[in-house]
């Protein structure tokens, strides 16, 4: 345990463990594994977690919040230049600033007034923030995302008309459905559409999830246990 009381100790060896069963989840598949991205998700975790994971070769981490982000995030950066770090939850345009300066990729981009206040801000920071279209997948009305029966239309709106440089799509289906119909689904959108990124599968199904094509992967409590309660 370190200071915050957080266990680190397994940390490394759960990512040894993760990278092996993505590997083998890639090789069933035929793909490469160095074709898919690990992202380490650690919303609510402590920055000295995120160490952790830095000292065991991981460089790809998701938060949640953009403000949970912004006090976590800076001085990481700071020492560790690899470091790159992914929007993985909804975001409010009045966020739009300080997540475009913060993450280098946002994969919630679900509707025209974000996707118009991203484009806008990239060009006002002259940064270009890899971006994602999130697809409410199983339609669940609790759930952010796009319908996937209005998703072609989105992506052309996006590309088109406010000329953003999408990378893919991502979705999270519904618990309590197996995985694999939704992550076969989110695929088809994304090959009609000509989007090579798919951002799919969390700590209980991204084996499923690489075995259909995904390219990220959003591993947290596998990796860093689970969530820490806010006070």
């Amino acid at each position: 345990m370190d200071a915050t009381g957080h266990a680190t100790g397994h940390i490394a060896a759960n990512l040894r463990e993760i990278r092996a069963n993505i590997a083998a989840a890639a090789h069933g598949a035929d793909r490469r594994p160095e074709d898919v991205t690990l992202i380490a998700v650690a919303k609510t975790h402590p920055a000295a977690a995120v160490e952790a994971a830095l000292a065991a070769g991981q460089t790809v981490f998701g938060e949640n919040r953009v403000q949970e982000a912004q006090g976590k995030y800076p001085a990481l950066k700071d020492r560790h230049a690899a470091l790159r770090l992914h929007l993985i939850g909804p975001l409010q345009t009045n966020k739009v600033k300080d997540a475009v300066a913060l993450f280098d990729a946002i994969e919630t981009v679900d509707r025209e007034k974000l996707a118009r206040a991203l484009a806008a801000e990239m060009t006002r920071q002259n940064r270009r923030t890899q971006l994602f279209i999130q697809v409410n997948i199983g339609e669940e009305p609790q759930k952010a995302g796009i319908a996937p029966r209005e998703a072609d239309a989105f992506i052309r709106l996006c590309r088109d008309e406010i000329g953003l440089d999408l990378a893919g799509l991502m979705c999270i289906p519904p618990a309590e459905h197996q995985p694999a119909p939704y992550f076969a689904l989110l695929r088809e959108i994304a090959a009609r559409n000509r989007l090579a990124a798919l951002s799919m599968g969390m700590s209980g199904d991204y084996e499923s999830a690489i075995r259909l094509g995904a390219t990220h992967v959003r591993v947290g409590t596998a990796i860093f246990g689970a969530r820490e309660t806010k006070l």
